[in-house]
């Protein structure tokens, strides 16, 4: 867990195992369409992946110190930061508790 914002999160390790995740659509049978299949072994998405790794890096590497009442309003944090923050918040790969 780490303090954000006078709030704590932390990196949701199952979120991230799904969301990088290779999943191919099957296309067969009409009837199946659509459906998701996911084979037994695991093949990840390596864009995502990548991107994932970097913003966690940028959120856990952030040095500057954040003055907690002004939250994101804050001028000292970077912009890599706060997109990283952001994206992470909305996949939900990072979680308030």
């Amino acid at each position: 867990m780490f303090k954000i914002f006078n709030e704590l999160y932390y990196i949701d390790i199952e979120a991230i195992d799904n969301y990088v995740q290779f999943v191919e659509e099957l296309e067969s049978d009409e009837n199946q369409k659509g459906k998701v299949e996911i084979k037994e072994d695991k093949q990840i998405h390596l864009v995502r992946y990548e991107l994932v790794k970097n913003f966690i890096e940028v959120v856990l590497n952030e040095v500057n110190e954040v003055d907690e009442n002004l939250g994101m309003k804050s001028q000292e944090l970077s912009i890599p930061f706060k997109i990283a923050f952001n994206s992470l918040l909305i996949k939900k790969i990072i979680n308030k508790i």
